[in-house]
């Protein structure tokens, strides 16, 4: 009877001892906070919901002709921003070009330390022929060298983007301009 007893015991002491694992399944963040932490918002309000991949934008691209527009969505990755103000940045739209994105009626500017940051514009993509004296001002605010800007010698058919409302991947110490309102002449 004494070794059924100490069994007893023993078999409790050690149940008792079992360490509890308490699994919550509830996530720590929703949706909607996820995208409050994970983004900074920029001219008019929007949401990341519906944004088409950067790549897809370019096969429309390559579909359109100089003056076609079209109203969209889309989420890609910053390649390039000017250094001066952030008024523009370029966005690769498949391997080989890339979308220059300008901000509607100059009324907002993205961190000019942005570069390799998730990015999700909403607004107007559209193929125009820029003049080789503006594309000669935006090689020089990106700060290409003297020999880059001399090989600038004709008018180029671009592939254009007018943002209304921007949302850019959250980073430390973002080096952001304000912009000044547009003025009425």
């Amino acid at each position: 009877m004494k070794k059924i007893m100490m069994i007893i015991l023993a078999a409790t002491a050690f149940v008792a001892c079992k360490e509890e694992v308490n699994e919550d399944a509830t996530p720590a963040v929703n949706d909607e906070q996820v995208e409050e932490v994970a983004y900074m918002s920029y001219g008019d309000k929007i949401d990341a919901t519906d944004a088409i991949e950067a790549a897809k934008l370019g096969s429309f691209y390559e579909g359109m002709k100089a003056g076609d527009t079209m109203d969209i969505k889309v989420r890609g990755t910053i390649q390039e921003v000017c250094v001066n103000k952030g008024c523009w940045i370029k966005m690769p739209v498949n391997d080989t070009e890339s979308a220059f994105v300008k901000f509607k009626d100059y009324g907002f500017f993205l961190p000019k330390n942005g570069t390799d940051k998730e990015v999700i514009l909403r607004g107007r993509a559209y193929k125009s022929v820029t003049p080789k004296d503006e594309l000669i001002h935006y090689a020089q605010d990106a700060g290409e060298s003297a020999e880059e800007i001399a090989k600038i010698t004709e008018d180029k058919v671009t592939y254009a983007f007018m943002a209304d409302g921007a949302l850019v991947e959250k980073f430390d110490n973002p080096d952001v301009e304000v912009s000044e309102p547009a003025t009425e002449e």
